[in-house]
C-alpha cells in the first residue's frame, strides 16, 4: 500500500518508487519484500482492470475522489485478490481493514469493506465459470 500511494501522489514510474522505497528499508525480510513487490507490480501492470473493479463496485465514488489511503488500499487488496486467487477474498478483505484501521479514517473501514466484498463475489463467481 505504501509502494501505491508513493506512486500515486508522487506520479513515479514503478521504478522509481520501488528504488526508493527498498532504499530506505533494510530490515525487512526477503519473503515480505518479494511478497510485496509482487503486489505492487501487479498493481502496477494491471492498474487499469483494477481501477475499472474498484470503480465498478465503489457505488457514487469516482477514483480520484476517494481518499488516497483507501484508493490505494482498494489496489492493493484488488491486485492481490488477482494475483493469489488461493488465498480467500475473507482472508484479503480482514487484512485490507486491519491496515485500514491504522491508517485510513474511522468511516472508511465500512467503504471498503463493502467494495472490496463486491470485488471478492465478482472474481469468485469468475473463476467458477472457468
Amino acid at each position: 500500500m505504501q509502494m501505491l500511494f508513493q506512486a500515486d501522489l508522487g506520479k513515479q514510474k514503478p521504478e522509481q518508487v520501488t528504488e526508493l522505497f527498498w532504499d530506505a528499508r533494510d530490515d525487512v525480510d526477503d519473503e515480505t519484500r518479494g511478497f510485496a513487490d509482487d503486489l505492487f507490480r501487479v498493481a502496477s501492470e494491471r492498474e487499469d482492470q483494477i481501477d475499472l473493479l474498484i470503480q465498478k463496485h465503489a457505488q457514487n465514488w469516482r477514483l480520484e475522489r476517494m481518499a488516497v489511503v483507501d484508493r490505494n488500499l482498494l489496489r492493493a487488496a484488488t491486485a492481490e485478490m488477482l494475483a493469489y486467487p488461493k488465498t480467500p477474498a475473507a482472508v484479503v478483505i480482514n487484512e485490507t481493514l486491519e491496515v485500514a484501521r491504522r491508517y485510513a479514517a474511522p468511516e472508511s473501514v465500512n467503504f471498503l469493506n463493502g467494495v472490496l466484498d463486491a470485488i471478492g463475489r465478482e472474481l469468485l463467481a469468475e473463476r467458477l465459470k472457468l
